[in-house]
């Protein structure tokens, strides 16, 4: 008998909604996230409601299977993106006591997926990473509203717990990125690039190297490499391309603190992000003209 193939893209999915999940739970009840309950409540609702609804039209507008069908599981592994990010929204944005700027950002972030793509691989793929999206033009329509604080992903943990978070998210974040994304490159890449950028603006701009490598030290950052950077759907597969993403977004992030503008990293993916979408789509429409213009295809057709 054999055995049925692992759905690694799936597998990832899963195991990526439970660690948010967990870590959502975790944070509210033990860790000190300061948001309120209501906040992830709402994202899961518009990120759900909103998947679904497009998924429909969708499915409707180019005669696919609908996300209705395939009964409980089907659905719930429909709904796994949209859940994380939900929860990946309503976890590092912060709008004091408001709900609809969290609606707001999960909707962009859903909206994204459908209309910023490019044909890769022989079909439409989204090239923004969707929370980012989302938590990116938030920040800039709406500038009352910032990061959740470092500090609430540790704020009552004390003495030697205050490693464990951050052993667990390095932990299992090599583990799903080295088994199942394979995006180990892009991860070392940016580290390394990270580290480098520090130097350089301390040399060059005289900002302490203490301060250029602090960032590293905290649980945000941990959660933006392991889990938002090295999003499998919207980065590069290859070796190369990886390492030239992950140190692409250091590039920018230090331009940005050069420039003094704040909640870089969000930015330098979104910039990152954006450019890769632009180039996929410029090599891809001169690929298929070449194709059109070349001399076999044209005696093709006059034959």
């Amino acid at each position: 008998m054999t055995a049925k193939p692992i759905n690694i893209r799936l597998t990832a999915l899963r195991r990526f909604a439970v660690s948010i999940t967990i870590l959502n739970l975790l944070g509210h009840f033990v860790l000190g996230f300061e948001q309120s309950w209501a906040q992830p409540l709402v994202a899961l609702a518009t990120a759900y409601s909103i998947e679904l609804l497009l998924g429909w039209i969708e499915s409707r507008t180019q005669d696919s299977q609908s996300p209705f069908q395939g009964g409980l599981v089907g659905l719930v592994d429909y709904l796994l993106p949209a859940h994380i990010t939900g929860l990946a929204v309503a976890m590092l944005l912060y709008a004091n006591d408001r709900l609809w700027p969290i609606a707001f950002a999960t909707a962009v972030a859903l909206g994204s997926k459908r209309v910023f793509r490019v044909m890769a691989g022989g079909r439409p793929r989204h090239f923004f990473n969707p929370s980012n999206t989302g938590i990116t033009l938030t920040l800039l329509l709406f500038p009352w509203i910032g990061i959740a604080p470092p500090y609430h992903f540790t704020e009552h943990l004390y003495g030697w717990a205050d490693w464990v978070l951050p052993v667990i998210i390095i932990i299992s974040g090599t583990l799903l990125n080295h088994q199942l994304t394979g995006k180990m490159p892009l991860i070392l890449s940016w580290l390394g690039a990270f580290v480098l950028q520090a130097m350089l603006r301390s040399h060059f701009n005289e900002t302490p190297l203490e301060a250029a490598l602090l960032p590293m030290t905290g649980v945000a950052f941990l959660l933006f490499t392991f889990y938002m950077l090295s999003d499998p759907a919207t980065t590069p597969f290859t070796l190369r391309g990886q390492i030239v993403f992950g140190a692409s977004v250091a590039g920018v992030y230090a331009s940005l603190m050069t420039l003094h503008i704040v909640f870089g990293l969000f930015f330098a993916l979104t910039f990152v992000c954006a450019v890769r979408g632009l180039t996929t789509y410029v090599s891809v429409s001169l690929t298929a003209r070449q194709m059109i213009l070349s001399p076999s295809t044209l005696l093709k057709k006059a034959g």
